[in-house]
């Protein structure tokens, strides 16, 4: 593959900061930086866009969780469960990508993503603050089931994971959109760890690049970090509507074939 030139690393530089930025207040920074790396990096192979994104992301993804983990204190005893089966259903998702093409996944994820920003939208006390549905063992396997199902579509297919992730720590467990944001990117951490065990013995990643943009993706991540703690559940809700407005028109565009 030849080397990009210095506009392109500078544009792909600036889409990693970005989606830095996004993935850590509300998640979905891949459905900024994979449409950059195809149009960036056009003679890589798909696996090489995917694996170089999952090293650039999981920079951003662990400064902002030690960012969050410092300022909020997510609680242990959801978080971990949380992570542990997100981790263990990206890889079996990663397993499986290959037999589901991306032509399965758009309409259903497309629909979910309508919903869910209905529902925000039409729910305005909606996150505000926590008040659990859920206690002791139900909490935990809520816990559970919500890494399980959400590490596979990472795993699978990726873009939007953290939004989801919010979405159902929120509206199915009854956190408010700040500690939900919080426990999701510990989750999503684990999630692009997961990915990353399976690419990097394959040897997909394109380590200067994926580093170069980790970088920027990390100063993205801090930055969004710290603004959604200093603003608080708000902002993050907010910031969480426009987010999935951008995606349902993105992949609703390129369903009807737009773009």
């Amino acid at each position: 593959m030849p080397e990009p030139s210095l506009t392109v690393l500078a544009l792909l530089v600036l889409a990693a900061l970005v989606a830095g930025y996004v993935d850590a207040v509300v998640g979905g920074g891949g459905l900024v930086m994979l449409p950059a790396l195809l149009l960036g990096l056009p003679d890589a192979a798909p696996v090489q866009i995917l694996a170089t994104n999952k090293l650039s992301a999981i920079c951003g993804t662990t400064v902002s969780s030690i960012t969050y983990y410092r300022r909020v204190k997510p609680d242990p005893r959801t978080f971990l469960p949380l992570a542990g089966f997100a981790f263990a259903g990206s890889v079996g998702g990663a397993l499986v990508a290959s037999s589901l093409p991306r032509s399965v996944f758009d309409p259903i994820v497309l629909v979910a993503l309508v919903v869910v920003g209905t529902y925000v939208v039409l729910k305005p006390d909606l996150g505000e603050e926590t008040a659990l549905r859920f206690t002791g063992r139900r909490h935990t396997a809520v816990a559970m089931l919500i890494g399980l199902g959400v590490g596979f579509y990472d795993g699978a297919l990726g873009p939007g994971t953290g939004s989801f992730f919010v979405f159902l720590l929120v509206g199915l467990s009854g956190y408010g959109f700040l500690e939900a944001s919080a426990k999701a990117k510990l989750a999503n951490w684990a999630t692009n760890l997961a990915a990353l065990c399976v690419f990097v013995p394959q040897g997909a990643v394109l380590w200067g690049v994926g580093l170069l943009l980790g970088a920027a993706n990390l100063t993205g991540g801090y930055l969004g970090a710290r603004t959604a703690v200093a603003k608080g559940s708000g902002f993050v809700r907010g910031f969480f509507i426009v987010v999935v407005g951008a995606f349902v028109v993105r992949i609703g565009g390129d369903l009807v074939g737009l773009w």
